[in-house]
C-alpha cells in the first residue's frame, strides 16, 4: 500500500517536472517566423502528419515562440521541380518536394529510391538513412539548403488506362514518369517515357496523352486517378522518397536553441512520416480496388493485375543490368563505389564498376 501511495504521488510529480522543463525549454527560444511551402495538398501524409506539424505542433511545442506561414506547392500553382532552388534562393526558409526531382541537376539524389531496388518499406528505409549523409552533403554545398529529414511516398506502381498482364505489356505505350531511374527501368522495358508534373497527370490520362503512368497507389488514389485508369499493376518500382529541408541561410541566422528545437522536431516528424506511409502501402491497393481496409483512401473499382514470377525476374534483370548501371554512368565511379558500400549492402545489389 505504501508503495502504491508512493508512486501515485511521484507521478504527477513526475508528468509537473517534465511540464516545468518543457516550458523552461521554450523559454529559451527567441520569437520566431518561417515561411513554408509544403507537399501536394491532398495527400493523406500531408493532412495528417505534415500540414499538422508545421501548423500546430511547432507553435505547441515552441510554447508560442515559433509561428509558421505555411501553404501546399500546388495550392500555390509551383511546379514541384522548382522547389529546390526556391528553397536555395531563400524564397522560403523550408520546403519539401520529392528528392528525385533533383536528380537532373545531380544525380546522388536518386541514390536510395533507385527504381526497384527496394520491395517494402522497411528496406527502402534502412537504404534512405545510410545514403541521407551522402544527400545532405550534397544538398548542402550545391543547393544551399540543409536536410532536415526523409519520408516515403506509397509504392509507386502502374496505373493504365487500358488492359494489361504484365509488365512486358508496357512495349509501345506512352508512360508517365517523373525521374530518370523511372525513366531508364520504363525505357528498357520498350515503352515511351513522358515526364509530367503530379497535377497534370489526370488529364493526361483522361485525354490519352499517356497510356500508362507512375506513381504511389495512395498518392493516385486521393488525387483521383482511379477515375481516369482501370487497372493497377502493382510491382514496386520505388518509393517517391520526399525530403524537408530548410534554407541554408535562414538555419545560419537562428540562434543554436532553434537548431536544437527544430532538429528534435523534424527528428519526430521523420518517423511519424514512415509510419503513415507504412500504413498507406498497406491500404493503397485495397483503395483502388475496393476490397479490404481503406481508411486513408477513397474505395475504387480498379482491376489488380497480377505480379507474375515473370514480372520479378524482369525485373530484377532490368535493375541490375540497366537501371544500376546507367544510374552509375551518371553519378560517377566514385559515387558508385561509395553506394556499393552502403545502400548495396542494405539491398544486396552492387553496382559493376567495370562496366561504368
Amino acid at each position: 500500500m505504501q508503495r502504491k501511495t508512493k508512486a501515485l504521488i511521484a507521478a504527477p510529480m513526475l508528468a509537473g517536472a517534465v511540464a516545468v522543463a518543457a516550458a523552461a525549454y521554450a523559454a529559451e527560444l527567441p520569437k520566431t517566423h518561417i515561411k513554408v511551402i509544403g507537399y501536394f495538398s491532398n495527400l493523406a501524409q500531408t493532412k495528417l502528419v505534415e500540414k499538422p506539424f508545421y501548423t500546430q505542433q511547432l507553435e505547441k511545442d515552441s510554447g508560442g515562440k515559433v509561428t509558421v506561414d505555411y501553404n501546399n506547392l500546388d495550392v500555390l500553382g509551383i511546379n514541384d521541380f522548382q522547389i529546390l532552388h526556391m528553397t536555395q534562393l531563400g524564397v522560403t526558409d523550408f520546403a519539401t518536394t520529392d528528392i528525385s526531382k533533383m536528380a537532373g541537376e545531380d544525380p546522388v539524389f536518386e541514390g536510395c529510391d533507385l527504381a526497384g531496388i527496394t520491395d517494402d518499406i522497411d528496406t527502402a528505409r534502412k537504404a534512405c538513412e545510410v545514403w541521407k549523409p551522402v544527400m545532405a552533403e550534397h544538398m548542402a554545398q550545391k543547393f544551399q539548403t540543409r536536410l532536415m529529414s526523409l519520408a516515403p511516398n506509397p509504392p509507386i506502381v502502374f496505373w493504365c488506362r487500358d488492359k494489361i498482364s504484365s509488365i512486358t505489356d508496357l512495349k509501345g505505350k506512352k508512360v508517365r514518369v517523373f525521374n530518370k531511374t523511372q525513366s531508364d527501368f520504363v525505357t528498357a522495358i520498350g515503352g515511351e517515357t513522358i515526364t509530367m508534373a503530379f497535377p497534370e497527370v489526370v488529364p493526361a490520362l483522361q485525354r490519352g496523352v499517356v497510356d500508362c503512368a507512375l506513381t504511389g497507389t495512395l498518392s493516385g488514389n486521393l488525387a483521383g486517378w482511379p477515375e481516369v485508369s482501370k487497372f493497377l499493376l502493382p510491382l514496386t518500382v520505388g518509393w517517391s522518397i520526399s525530403y524537408e529541408g530548410a534554407n541554408a541561410k535562414s538555419w545560419n541566422n537562428w540562434s543554436p536553441a532553434l537548431h536544437d528545437f527544430f532538429t528534435k522536431e523534424f527528428g519526430k516528424l521523420e518517423n511519424d512520416m514512415w509510419k503513415i506511409g507504412a500504413k498507406a502501402a498497406d491500404e493503397g491497393v485495397n483503395c483502388n480496388t475496393g476490397k479490404g481496409a481503406c481508411t486513408l483512401g477513397k474505395k475504387g473499382n480498379m482491376t489488380l493485375v497480377q505480379i507474375s514470377d515473370g514480372d520479378k525476374k524482369l525485373r530484377k534483370e532490368l535493375v541490375q543490368n540497366v537501371v544500376l548501371v546507367h544510374w552509375g554512368k551518371r553519378c560517377g565511379k566514385a559515387c558508385a563505389e561509395k553506394w556499393n558500400a552502403t545502400v548495396g549492402k542494405v539491398v544486396n545489389l552492387q553496382i559493376p564498376l567495370d562496366k561504368l
